[in-house]
């Protein structure tokens, strides 16, 4: 939706440091096969080395682990996440 886009805008903003992601189709290939943090509209959130993801910001998550209010609840090999749940997706330093 339009607030994951906006998300995706910002880290793109804040990814342009690093030289080469212009909008947030950049910075979406970009994070491809890093790890990254999700945040669903339920609030849970999900760490883990994004695989794949589509135009509808469906993604493909392997080594995912799953917070709620902070705290570790499960950890899954792959998960796949439905884009219209989507809050943000951020890159981050390390799994």
């Amino acid at each position: 939706g339009e607030g994951a886009a906006a998300a995706a805008a910002a880290a793109a903003g804040e990814a342009e440091a690093e030289g080469s992601v212009r909008t947030p189709s950049d910075f979406l290939r970009s994070i491809r096969g890093r790890p990254v943090s999700v945040r669903l509209s339920s609030g849970a959130e999900y760490r883990g080395v994004l695989a794949c993801l589509d135009g509808y910001m469906n993604l493909a998550l392997e080594q995912t682990e799953e917070y709620v209010a902070g705290q570790l609840k499960n950890k899954y090999g792959d998960a796949f996440i439905r884009g219209n749940n989507v809050t943000y997706i951020a890159a981050t330093k390390q799994q």
